[in-house]
């Protein structure tokens, strides 16, 4: 191979990785600009105003999904007579992972902050779930898992479910 064959195969796939990049910037580059406005909050005021809506949805169906995984109506939903502490147990985990599955892309419309308080309290109901029923003896009943939760989120000086509702409240203040 000389050298003539060698530049003017590197100079063809120069000019070609060039004009590639260059078509891929002008067909991306209105997205940019938009995406790069509403990061720095320097888009024109329609634009912001098509979000509102999506972001107050997701703000609500947060706090629909917080009011579900909240030990007490997790218990009202899912119990009932005669069920044990192994099958209760399922019940809820299954319960708070599926309503998070559904959750998820609200974090699109969320700070970061905010979803992360938001799955935080998701891993620690989790926990919580899970360590009441390992404690509980082995012929325990979906009462007494209930009972020992509710006496746990009792004992708890602030409720983390509140605190993580008046969050997403000052995260839609913050919007207005």
């Amino acid at each position: 191979m000389s050298i003539e064959s060698l530049l003017t195969e590197t100079a063809a796939l120069t000019i070609a990785g060039v004009v590639t990049v260059s078509v891929g910037y002008y067909l991306i580059k209105g997205d940019i600009k938009t995406w790069s406005r509403l990061k720095s909050g320097s888009a024109p005021q329609d634009e912001r105003l098509q979000l509102l809506p999506l972001r107050l949805q997701a703000h609500e169906r947060l706090v629909v999904f917080i009011e579900r995984i909240n030990p007490s109506n997790l218990f009202l939903r899912l119990h009932h007579q005669g069920i044990s502490v192994k099958d209760l147990q399922s019940l809820i985990l299954n319960e708070i992972r599926a309503e998070y599955q559904h959750n998820v892309a609200q974090q699109l419309y969320v700070s970061g902050e905010t979803w992360n308080v938001i799955r935080k309290l998701k891993d620690d109901t989790l926990g919580m779930v899970s360590n009441a029923a390992k404690d509980l003896p082995e012929h325990s009943t979906g009462i007494d898992l209930s009972k020992k939760i509710l006496q746990h989120m009792a004992g708890i000086a602030d409720n983390p479910y509140e605190l993580t509702l008046d969050l997403i409240k000052k995260d839609i203040h913050q919007l207005f």
